[in-house]
């Protein structure tokens, strides 16, 4: 048994995720969407962006969630989620895994 690095105990702010998984269907359609509400550990950050023109100040964040949210699912390939009223896209999907292949926690990067 592997320690929990993001323990269910610190995750306090609730967060609905919808992943949408790649691929098709057995009738060639994307396949539907999941949708997970649970509570994560978020963390805001900003960076800032040069342009040839201008700067630009992206603010984006992680959301640390505590195991795997989507266990059909081998990676979690992009969606969006609510957090905070606001509505953010995924663009990285990580399984944090132990050296038993299972996973210890999910991170969700967005934009």
């Amino acid at each position: 048994m592997y320690p929990c690095l993001i323990p269910k105990f610190m995750c306090k702010t609730p967060i609905h995720i919808e992943i949408e998984p790649e691929g098709l269907n057995e009738y060639g359609d994307p396949p539907d969407s999941i949708e997970i509400d649970t509570k994560c550990n978020y963390q805001d950050k900003a960076k800032t962006i040069y342009t040839k023109e201008k700067k630009a100040v992206k603010v984006t964040g992680n959301a640390y969630i505590s195991g795997d949210i989507a266990p059909e699912l081998p990676t979690i390939p992009g969606g969006t989620v609510k957090i905070f009223g606001v509505e953010r896209r995924i663009i990285s999907g990580t399984k944090a895994r132990n050296p038993d292949e299972t996973v210890n926690y999910t991170l969700l990067e967005l934009e």
